[in-house]
């Protein structure tokens, strides 16, 4: 028998994350690697266990791997409990043959079993790709106060954006009335954030009902909640202010590193009041060269710097070569870049190695309207004098006459 659990939370993780291209050709969006020593799927997993969550399922689907062995035992993240703790859901196989998660909806469905092994009173339904801080626990406790059927966290976001989001519309309670998906004239500027919160014996009975509706896609957005909605639940918006990304672009990506050096963006990894756990080795000291030029960088342990990086990240492993030049950049681990090779406004995975006198990116201003940060894929080689153009994504090795 398991010990009862008030809440249970179920993390999404088995998106492919198509929008990031390279970055997730061998792993899952959420095993991709943030910040010098993160992985994206270390803030929802943080998040739970600051909030007093201790029974968390993580729904894996693709490219697992990586993601199964960094979750582990879920010990960096104090989730190794004997009766509780994290554990990794993925498809499996049944009396009918193996099926794989067909929607949001049908991956909780799938895995009703393990939530009523806890018989918990509400289940917390959480993405595993968004870089954000949030306590949990303050949208369960709005749950209870307003004795909700469903709260779904809301971003407050400029209305010109609007449009991009799933909107809420809602009663000056916060009650609401109607969903709105990418609306092209939006009434409120209540955006999604894809986190709910639901009373697990009302949701265990819509989730039946979606599984056998033919006609469903089994997601979430599309089904469930408006299935909620008609039927006359109670839904409530629950508000969050504080920094929040989905890192679902190549550029949001980017964006959300390069925000690590900006005091002023909101999101404090420094705070330990408020931890952000990671299963991060062991390694030995960042080492800086004498000759080395360091500017507003976070450059993580296990590092090696001789040239000059400039509002860059660095993973641990990271190699800049004597006379080699980084900017508004991020290495992530193992990444080499060698001497005299120039990466601007770029991202480059793990272990790709940009060989002597390459240029990876170039900054706006010198570019043409289609700019954008170049990438280069993991374990990939730009080859000595190879150039790789803003915008542009490296799925095999570079040689020297190459993209030019």
């Amino acid at each position: 028998m398991f010990p009862k659990q008030e809440t249970v939370a179920m993390l999404l993780a088995g998106g492919q994350g198509s929008r990031l291209y390279v970055l997730t050709s061998k792993v899952a969006k959420p095993a991709v690697a943030y910040g010098g020593k993160y992985r994206i799927i270390d803030f929802p997993l943080s998040n739970c266990v600051n909030s007093g969550i201790n029974a968390v399922g993580v729904l894996t689907q693709y490219q697992p791997l990586l993601l199964n062995e960094y979750i582990g035992n879920g010990q960096p993240w104090d989730l190794d409990g004997s009766n509780s703790g994290v554990t990794v859901l993925p498809p499996y196989q049944r009396s009918k043959g193996a099926d794989w998660y067909k929607g949001t909806a049908n991956a909780i469905y799938q895995n009703i079993a393990y939530v009523d092994r806890y018989n918990p009173d509400y289940v917390v339904v959480l993405s595993g790709d968004h870089i954000y801080k949030m306590d949990y626990s303050e949208m369960i406790a709005a749950h209870k106060e307003r004795n909700a059927d469903c709260t779904i966290a809301v971003l407050d976001v400029p209305i010109e954006e609007a449009s991009r989001f799933g909107i809420l519309n809602t009663n000056p309670d916060n009650s609401i009335y109607e969903f709105d998906e990418k609306p092209k004239h939006p009434k409120s500027t209540k955006a999604s954030m894809g986190i709910y919160c639901f009373t697990w014996q009302k949701l265990r009975k819509y989730l039946i009902e979606d599984e056998e509706n033919a006609d469903s896609k089994h997601d979430f957005g599309m089904n469930v909640l408006p299935a909620m909605l008609n039927s006359g639940e109670r839904m409530f918006a629950f508000e969050f202010e504080g920094y929040w990304k989905d890192v679902g672009t190549i550029q949001s990506l980017w964006e959300a590193n390069m925000d690590l050096l900006n005091p002023d963006s909101g999101l404090k990894l420094n705070d330990s009041s408020w931890s952000i756990y990671s299963r991060t080795p062991i390694l030995p000291p960042q080492y800086i060269g004498e000759d080395a030029k360091l500017t507003t960088s976070l450059v993580a342990d296990g590092s090696v710097v001789f040239g000059d990086v400039d509002h860059s990240v660095l993973f641990p492993g990271a190699k800049v070569a004597k006379g080699a030049v980084v900017k508004q950049s991020v290495l992530m681990p193992g990444a080499v870049v060698e001497e005299g090779a120039v990466v601007e406004y770029a991202i480059v995975s793990e272990n790709a190695v940009v060989k002597k006198n390459a240029k990876v990116g170039s900054a706006p201003e010198n570019t043409e309207a289609d700019w954008g940060i170049a990438v280069v894929g993991s374990d990939l080689t730009v080859g000595e004098g190879a150039v790789v153009k803003a915008n542009e994504i490296i799925y095999e090795d570079v040689n020297g006459g190459d993209c030019k």
